[in-house]
Formats: structure tokens, sequence, C-alpha cells
């Protein structure tokens, strides 16, 4: 998909921990860093969610690590992220879950979406990151 935000996987990383929301889950499957999750209801694992298949199309937050199937993952569920490539976004862009599973995009994928906007970090470059809001109330229907 042309519209997804590339991202550095080794350059994931959150920012102001203190006010961010990170919670651990079991892995489904294989992991990066960066890669948007959903929860598998039948399992309550996390797996790769995916804006175009039916019952991953729902957005709970992103790896913060790589990790293997069954293994725990960190999860941010709100907060700022560094290492998604944005710098020609605006501030406020929304961003949203990508058609392609695990990424994110600029624009919406078959379901819409929603999973971040673009905002500034409090330094003399207002460098831009990604402000992470997984809706877990959402019914994703």
């Amino acid at each position: 998909m042309a519209n997804e935000v590339a991202l550095t996987a080794a350059r994931i990383a959150v920012i102001d921990v203190h006010n961010a929301e990170i919670f651990s889950f079991k892995a489904e499957a294989a992991l990066t860093e960066g890669q948007a999750l959903y929860f598998v209801a039948a399992n309550g694992t996390v797996g790769v969610a995916d804006a175009n298949a039916s019952g991953k199309q729902q957005f709970r937050g992103i790896a913060l690590q790589a990790v293997a199937a069954g293994q725990t993952v960190d999860v941010l569920k709100r907060g700022c992220v560094a290492g998604y490539t944005v710098s020609t976004l605006s501030y406020d862009d929304p961003i949203y879950l990508s058609d392609t599973a695990g990424s994110l995009s600029t624009a919406a994928g078959t379901m819409t979406v929603n999973c971040a906007r673009v905002v500034p970090v409090n330094d003399k470059d207002l460098t831009k990151v990604l402000y992470i809001d997984a809706n877990w109330n959402r019914i994703w229907a």
C-alpha cells in the first residue's frame, strides 16, 4: 500500500513512559516492533491486525519488541512512540490500520480503523511522533 507509514523496528521507543499505558500479553505468532495488534478472541493472545481480514479488523495497540509465538510482548495501548517515518506528514494527521497486516497507513484500509495521530515532541525541533490511542471498548464490525 502506497500510504503505509514506514518504521524502523530498532527505533521503536515509547516517549514519556510514565504517561503511557503499556500491557503485557502472550503473542499468538511471531511479532516485530511497531506492528499493529488485535486481540484473538479464541485464545486471549494478541496477533497481527489487518484492516481487510475478518476478525483482525481491530486495533488494540502496537508491539514494543520482537517476540516469538507464545512469548510475552509489551503492547502500547496509549502514548507517544518514536520510530515511525512521519516527518513529511502534518501535525494532527490521522493514522489508520492498513490492509497490509501489522502496518499503519495515512489512508483508511478496507475498514476504517483509527489508530494514531501525528503529534510534536516538546523539543526545540517539535519532532513528529505518533500518539497511539487504542480504543479497547470499540466494537470493530
